[in-house]
């Protein structure tokens, strides 16, 4: 019976050649997708960040906005009352909870102000140089670099009016919400070790001076 040898040859080679247009394929694919990304990223349309899980992409936290403002406080239109959009999920549960609680005791929370992004941070800096006249004065209120905002790291509301501030004030500290700048009544930031080991003594302003 005859044989072809060279069968098994041809048939390597074939599978061989396969293999390397299937790479190929693959890493052209990968190239595309990292550019498109670049490109996005480069335009401010996409800012990801890998966590330690493979392959699961995350956005930034400090670049993801707040609303630039939201409809009118229903109890004092003078303020905003915004969408809790932007904050972590854990804050988010605890402003939930905060307002119902508010709510239970006949008392509106509003959010006047509440996620920011390093851009709005910056923009609410540049606002405040100009209505006090100087950047140390407007660092009183608003923290720049950005970075250094509890809005833009994502604990920090703004609530409004203060009259409802002061009720956040009396009670909010055992749901994990503190006031902590003597010169912002308004100002209160979450953290959940709050609730059980009190609120830390409050500092004059955002500079801590």
């Amino acid at each position: 019976m005859l044989t072809d040898a060279a069968g098994p040859v041809r048939i390597i080679e074939f599978m061989s050649k396969t293999s390397k247009r299937v790479v190929t394929g693959v890493l052209v694919i990968v190239a595309l997708a990292v550019s498109a990304g670049g490109a996005l990223g480069y335009l401010g349309r996409l800012t990801l960040v890998f966590d330690r899980h493979p392959g699961k992409a995350l956005a930034i936290l400090a670049e993801v906005p707040g609303p630039p403002e939201g409809p009118p406080c229903p109890i004092d239109a003078r303020y905003f009352d915004e969408k809790p959009e932007g904050l972590p999920p854990d804050v988010l549960r605890a402003w939930q909870n905060l307002r119902s609680k508010a709510a239970e005791q006949g008392v509106q929370l509003c959010l006047n102000d509440g996620k920011r992004s390093r851009g709005q941070q910056r923009k609410e800096f540049d606002d405040a140089v100009e209505k006090f006249g100087t950047e140390e004065l407007a660092s009183r209120y608003v923290l720049n670099p950005p970075d250094l905002s509890m809005h833009v790291i994502g604990k920090a509301v703004d609530i409004q009016p203060i009259e409802s501030a002061q009720w956040v004030e009396k009670t909010g500290g055992t749901l994990g919400w503190c006031r902590r700048y003597e010169n912002e009544q308004w100002h209160f930031e979450y953290d959940a070790t709050y609730s059980t080991g009190g609120c830390p003594p409050m500092v004059p302003s955002a500079t801590g001076g």
